[in-house]
Order: C-alpha cells, then structure tokens, then sequence
C-alpha cells in the first residue's frame, strides 16, 4: 500500500472581508503554468503548521508566525489514472506576515482582487473549495479527478475533523 503524500497550501490574504489572494503561478513540476496558493510537501517529523511557515518562507520569502495561520481543513485530491499524483492538502489563511512575496526559481507571486481570480489558469479543484475558503468556511472536501488528469469527475464536501 501506497503512502498518501501529504502537503500544505498557504492561502495570504488582503482585506476584512478577503478583497485579494496572494496566488503563486508554478514555473515547473507538477502544476506547471497554473497558478495556486503556496506550498508543497510535509517533511517528515514536521507538523502541517510548521510546513506551511516553510513553504511560504522558502518559495516566496514571506515570514508568518504559526499561530497567524487560521486551519481551513483537509483536501483530499485522487488521480485514478495517476495515483503518483493522489495527495492530502491541509489549507491554511493568514492576514498577516512579514516581508514582501519574492519572485523565486519555482514560483512567480501576483496578488489577485477576489472577482478576478484565474480559475481558468488553476486545477480545477480551486473553484469548488476556494470562495468558501476565502470566505473563512471550511474547505474538507475531497476530489476525484478524470482520465484526463485535469477535470474534476466528483466531488464530496465534507466536515472537518478536530486538530490540523
């Protein structure tokens, strides 16, 4: 049995309510040409938290304290046809930080107003759980994803378990 990877997506925002997201467009790996929040792999002994301040830390420059990072829930992404790609997102909210968001060798950062969010440049999965979680709701849910590896097949919404 295969082990389900897990990582972390960082969501910066702007606003009270949320008027601009902090979205980083992928230059290369997985997700190539697409833009998504920040993030990537949970290192082993290293809580979801502590990933999510070194994802953002290492891929744009930005310095956010743990306890700013507001827990949104769990994604649960499978790729039948591609089961490499099948993982566990847990997606974080934070208002405030340190720094500025830095141009890196991975990721390009561009702040987006909410209305004009580029859905059409991100997986599909983002305009199902990313206005709830922009809105501060939360975004558990899992995805299936189609033989194309691109279009969301089935969706189920569910409940966010206790801790992060």
């Amino acid at each position: 049995m295969t082990q389900t990877t897990e990582v972390t997506i960082a969501l910066l925002v702007r606003g009270c309510p949320v008027s601009h997201v902090l979205l980083d467009w992928k230059k290369r790996s997985l997700g190539q040409a697409q833009y998504a929040g920040i993030g990537g792999k949970v290192e082993p002994g290293e809580s979801t938290r502590e990933a999510a301040v070194r994802e953002l830390r290492e891929e744009i420059g930005m310095h956010v304290a743990p306890d700013d990072l507001r827990y949104l829930g769990k994604l649960t992404f499978i790729f039948p046809c591609k089961p490499e790609w099948s993982q566990i997102a847990h997606v974080f909210l934070a208002s405030r930080w340190r720094g500025q968001p830095t141009e890196t060798v991975e990721m390009k950062p561009a702040w987006f107003p909410i209305a004009e969010i580029p859905y059409e440049k991100m997986w599909h999965d983002y305009s199902y759980w990313l206005p709830r979680a922009l809105e501060g709701q939360d975004a558990t849910s899992t995805y299936a994803y189609a033989a194309d590896n691109k279009t969301v097949q089935m969706v189920r919404l569910g409940q966010r378990e206790a801790g992060c």
